[in-house]
């Protein structure tokens, strides 16, 4: 079995990463970031060549999960308003957080073998879920946490013609101590990344094909879209 990280610089993709190489060994686990490699999700020819560059020296992968995401980028903090969008500052969440992962499934889910069991699970989060909205806000990430996962759905029906066993999810980490989540995390419990990655992938192990295009939390439970 052979896993690949994409995001692996940050808290849940170095903590993924550390976990997948005691299971598998170090030789099976391949990683892909922009401190580490000089990987752009933001070009799409990057990605075309970190593609082509992995499938050279791996050939297929059984596991591959995108941990790339950002909650802050072109603005201090998350609009609590509609007030406050920027049209920018969408632009940028929608860049990061669901363009990056469409070209990611569009360049590396040929990676997937065709006939065993394989996983594409990318890291969405629980404020992307319209139907679970109680409390607003949040706007230009919310939406482009929905739209991932969106993406995650119609991608996996379609894999799904081709690689029959293959799982495409998208997973809900929690509130993990990370860069990402602490200026936010002061109301919420929240666990450490290696105790996530753990989480995470335990749900993964659990999973088959029936469940492809599914939104699940860390604790396995199904998120409604």
């Amino acid at each position: 079995m052979k896993a690949l990280v994409i995001g692996s610089s940050g808290g849940i993709g170095q903590a993924l990463a550390a976990r997948l190489r005691v299971d598998l060994g170090s030789d099976a686990v391949a990683t892909l970031s922009r401190s580490e490699d000089g990987f752009d999700l933001g070009d799409e020819a990057s990605i075309t060549q970190a593609a082509r560059d992995l499938g050279d020296r791996y050939g297929a992968f059984n596991l591959i999960i995108n941990a790339t995401g950002a909650l802050m980028i072109d603005s201090p903090s998350p609009e609590k308003t509609i007030k406050a969008i920027s049209a920018d500052a969408m632009m940028s969440q929608f860049r990061v957080n669901a363009i990056g992962p469409a070209l990611l499934l569009k360049h590396f889910h040929p990676l997937l073998p065709r006939k065993s069991r394989s996983v594409f699970a990318s890291l969405s989060a629980r404020v992307g879920s319209i139907g679970d909205n109680r409390l607003g806000g949040w706007i230009s990430y919310r939406a482009a946490k929905a739209a991932q996962n969106q993406i995650i759905k119609t991608a996996a029906l379609e894999i799904g013609w081709t690689h029959p066993d293959a799982i495409v999810v998208a997973l809900h980490p929690g509130t993990v101590a990370t860069q990402l989540s602490r200026p936010f995390s002061k109301d919420h419990h929240t666990v450490e990344p290696d105790h996530a990655a753990a989480r995470l992938l335990e749900v993964l192990a659990k999973l088959g094909p029936p469940q492809s295009g599914g939104f699940f939390s860390y604790d396995g439970e199904a998120i409604d879209w």
